[in-house]
């Protein structure tokens, strides 16, 4: 039986052999400070363990992540700059992992959520259920330089072109034929299969893998990594947020 070990009121972290998967929760899983401590603490205690590792994320029921929580936002305007600046130091920390990342997409991965499972090496989603969406168009928000980097460097140029400027959602087929995710399962299959990717990757020695990591993508984790450039917008919305509170 795998190990379980509560991170609080929305995750628990179990352990299958060589392979850690983090339950995010069975809500929405919206990014806020909670979370990102969460995320955190796990990433701590896999990078702690002796190898042969590897780690899963995964959702419940409907949801894997739908990104930024912006009642959250709306009740704290004088913090979203540091959230935001917190989300895109967790998606630097994923990109350079010395562990293999699978990402268990059991249901809709919006905004902030697909991009968190675009930070893993890859992706399993649902095929009859559930979209990839990157919604931001739609609600008058543009990509920080550090996320627009992050998506160009996971998809191809055309896919994260109408992704970032549509707002299509994508069903798990649809993601799959055009290679934002790795494979499709059934609903009941999505995490067994995440895990036996995340096994068959354990073994790779973690710093020649980390190494690796981070060399193919250490644009991208620089400019994640950009506070000021990244956080323009973000500090006018956090303006904006703050009179409409008034």
């Amino acid at each position: 039986m795998p190990g379980v070990r509560s991170l609080g009121h929305h995750a628990a972290m179990e352990r299958h052999d060589n392979v850690f998967v983090l339950r995010l929760g069975d809500d929405e899983n919206l990014i806020n400070p909670d979370l990102l401590a969460r995320v955190h603490e796990q990433l701590d205690e896999v990078e702690r363990a002796p190898e042969p590792r590897a780690l899963v994320t995964c959702g419940g029921g409907r949801f894997y992540s739908t990104g930024l929580d912006l009642p959250w936002m709306a009740a704290n305007p004088d913090r979203i700059v540091d959230l935001v600046d917190g989300m895109h130091a967790l998606f630097a920390r994923l990109l350079e992992l010395p562990v293999p990342t699978v990402a268990a997409l059991n249901g809709h991965a919006f905004a902030g959520g697909a991009m968190l499972a675009l930070s893993h090496d890859l992706r399993v989603m649902r095929a009859d259920r559930g979209y990839f969406c990157l919604p931001e168009i739609d609600g008058r928000l543009a990509f920080t330089p550090g996320l627009s980097d992050l998506v160009a460097a996971r998809l191809t140029p055309q896919v994260a072109h109408e992704a970032m400027t549509t707002g299509r959602r994508y069903t798990g087929p649809e993601a799959r034929e055009l290679a934002i995710v790795d494979r499709v399962a059934g609903a009941d299959d999505v995490l067994p299969e995440a895990i036996a990717l995340g096994a068959a990757l354990s073994t790779k020695d973690a710093t020649t893998y980390g190494t690796i990591r981070r060399r193919l993508y250490r644009h991208v984790i620089a400019s994640l990594g950009d506070r000021e450039t990244n956080l323009q917008d973000v500090v006018r919305l956090s303006a904006a947020m703050r009179e409409a509170a008034r």
